[in-house]
């Protein structure tokens, strides 16, 4: 099997203690951006509403296009990522994201904003699943790795953080347009540093690709998001009702696909083992629950609270601050016990207590008294993440690496899509309307307290526990 040329073989990666090195400062700039995106938009949401002239429906998909391809492409980004060598594809994947970005900055419409975001998700799941497959690939050590992938997390968990603040500064001083345009330095610095210090592993060169899956994949959840957010603009019509109808065709011909091909994106094997399989249900359930929430109160404290893009960013920093500690002592935790499961157990009790405090408080209570909740459901997400990711990554043999981290990585984005659609038309009409119409808000958000505390029933009975 060759490497990447150019590039030294580290197939059979040395086991060190050393954490911290310009090869993993390279992955981590390039996941901050993409992490970084999906949170810097949404205190842009009513600037470039005004701007474009768009409504809540257009918002969910300026949001959800993104997150839809991403989740859609990170199983056949892993595959590629496997196939074709991890660093190759990260850099291609950053490549794209850079360019798309600058198309969403340039946009003179929403629909052709929409298209830009769409891209944008297609560079990121390139670059994300081939960002593990690194990272697996450069720590040998199961231990290591548990702290090295918990440093990523707390790296997404800064870029998390400082998405809705530094989005509230751009858009307050010099346009919304601009939480696009940051992405061009970033991505560029990654890109220069992953070509001078990041080494590649062996690419499996007989791994196949599986364009049949992906098309019924990518059909199925586009038509998922359709009928959810027109569902929640409109009601039950004929274009919501062909859109489900779509949907439960799409994903049984995915399943059927997946079963049948020879070389799948997505085998379905690999479900038996029930840490794998639990491990990738609570990635799903935390990003609905978490960015669904992110993407309602965003739009709560602007548009019922009046607050101003930089005020609401300001508002949700006790949330999005705790996540890179959450993420670090994810890590590092989950390296001293020597299992996820005790993490994930932890993580998502606190994030529903958060997620249900929230729905209990909001609209009754002054904002400091949101601060509690705000930071309880920002740690249980972020302590959460990483050691799910371990579980899951850990979970196959390491020749597989790039198609776990795709399975976690798509299952969340997924989760992310369905959060944002239905808790967004849930809380469409409570959300901006104002304070007397708030039930669907609290319903929304009792949702995404029920799926971390779902998430946690799940990981007591299958993480960590043995093949049947």
């Amino acid at each position: 099997m060759a490497t990447e040329t150019g590039t030294p073989d580290i197939s059979t990666p040395r086991t060190s203690a050393r954490i911290l090195s310009f090869a993993l400062v390279a992955v981590c700039t390039g996941y901050f951006m993409v992490i970084l995106d999906s949170t810097i938009v949404n205190v842009a949401l009513p600037a470039l509403r005004t701007d474009l002239r768009a409504g809540v429906n257009g918002l969910q998909w300026v949001v959800d296009g993104y997150l839809l391809v991403l989740a859609a492409g990170l199983l056949s980004g892993g595959a590629l990522a496997d196939r074709f060598g991890a660093r190759r594809v990260f850099q291609a994947g950053l490549g794209v994201f850079v360019a798309a970005s600058l198309g969403c900055g340039l946009a003179p419409g929403i629909s052709l904003l929409v298209l830009a975001r769409v891209a944008q998700g297609a560079g990121a799941a390139l670059s994300v699943p081939a960002s593990l497959a690194l990272l697996r690939a450069a720590y040998a050590d199961r231990t290591t790795r548990a702290r090295a992938v918990g440093v990523w997390g707390g790296i997404a968990g800064v870029a998390a953080a400082g998405g809705p603040l530094l989005g509230g500064v751009l858009v307050a001083e010099v346009g919304w347009r601009w939480v696009f345009f940051v992405n061009v330095p970033i991505g560029l610095a990654a890109m220069a540093l992953t070509q001078r210090y990041v080494p590649a592993p062996r690419a499996q060169t007989g791994r196949g690709l599986d364009p049949a899956g992906q098309i019924v994949g990518v059909t199925a959840l586009t038509a998922l998001a359709l009928t959810m957010i027109e569902g929640g603009r409109s009601g039950v019509d004929a274009l919501v009702a062909a859109g489900a109808l779509v949907f439960v065709l799409a994903a049984a011909g995915f399943v059927a696909v997946e079963r049948r091909v020879r070389a799948p994106m997505l085998p379905l094997g690999l479900f038996h083992a029930p840490t794998f399989a639990g491990g990738t249900a609570v990635g799903l359930l935390i990003n609905l629950g978490f960015y669904g929430e992110l993407f309602v109160v965003n739009l709560y404290f602007q548009q019922t609270l009046h607050y101003s893009a930089l005020r609401a960013g300001l508002a949700l920093l006790p949330q999005m601050g705790v996540v890179a500690a959450g993420s670090w002592l994810s890590g590092r935790f989950t390296a001293r016990v020597g299992s996820p499961r005790p993490t994930m157990l932890i993580g998502l009790v606190t994030g529903g207590a958060g997620l249900l405090g929230l729905a209990a408080a909001v609209g009754h209570v002054p904002y400091p008294l949101l601060v509690l909740p705000l930071m309880a459901t920002g740690f249980g997400m972020a302590f959460t993440m990483p050691a799910a990711t371990t579980a899951v990554t850990d979970g196959v043999p390491g020749e597989r690496a790039g198609l776990a981290s795709g399975v976690i990585n798509a299952s969340r984005q997924t989760g992310g899509v369905i959060g944002v659609a239905l808790l967004g038309a849930l809380a469409g009409g409570g959300a901006l309307a104002g304070a007397g119409a708030l039930a669907g808000l609290y319903t929304a958000l009792a949702i995404a307290g029920l799926a971390f505390l779902a998430g946690a029933l799940i990981t007591l009975r299958t993480v960590d526990r043995a093949m049947p």
